[in-house]
């Protein structure tokens, strides 16, 4: 059942999420950019730069009526959580799904902001997926089949990116596709962002 169903409230696909500043940005684009190059490079989805995030916790449709207390929670988690260093770091690949960035730096604290921003959805009644250990990653490319990702991950395993200070919470909503254009992206819209540490 989809969120224009007659009979149920209005609903926004969302996630939490901390978002790399442009400059971190240029350097992961300028990195990429020879991937583009390998062999079975144009068989991939490329996501875009506007598109690169790292996702906290994913809630899906979120009923308009549930918003509010889950941004209210999100408050408290972000007050809660201190700024910690972060920075682009490798690459790997979920199977021949995905291709990923890593992250490297304060991944304590982020860990702890994810568990945080799940527990926030959690708390408010949202079904939240089985709890897993939370491994931060920034999607870069998807397959549309089982694509060998080996030599995209082994070309980007040694990126080191700038170092930031990660101080925001995003809220950010996700607008699937619908002109049905082969290979478009979802649309991301940052919703709110609360400063970490209050």
């Amino acid at each position: 059942m989809s969120s224009s169903d007659p009979g149920r409230p209005p609903a926004r696909r969302l996630f939490a999420a901390v978002l790399p500043p442009p400059s971190a940005v240029a350097g992961l684009r300028t990195a990429l950019a020879p991937l583009h190059a390998l062999p079975g490079a144009r068989e991939l989805r490329w996501t875009g730069p506007e598109g690169w995030h790292f996702t906290l916790a994913f809630y899906g449709e979120v009923p308009e009526d549930a918003a509010p207390e889950v941004e209210a929670r999100l408050v408290r988690a972000a007050r809660r959580t201190e700024p910690f260093a972060l920075r682009v770091h490798g690459a790997g690949h979920f199977g021949g799904r995905a291709l990923w960035a890593g992250a490297a730096g304060g991944l304590d604290t982020l860990r702890l902001l994810a568990e945080r921003a799940g527990a926030a959805a959690r708390r408010t009644g949202l079904p939240m997926e089985e709890h897993r250990r939370y491994t931060p990653h920034l999607t870069l490319a998807r397959s549309r089949g089982a694509a060998d990702l080996r030599p995209f991950a082994a070309a980007l395993a040694g990126f080191e990116g700038e170092r930031w200070e990660a101080a925001e919470l995003t809220l950010v909503r996700s607008d699937l596709p619908v002109s049905g254009v082969p290979g478009e992206q979802p649309r991301y819209t940052a919703v709110r962002a609360w400063p970490l540490g209050g």
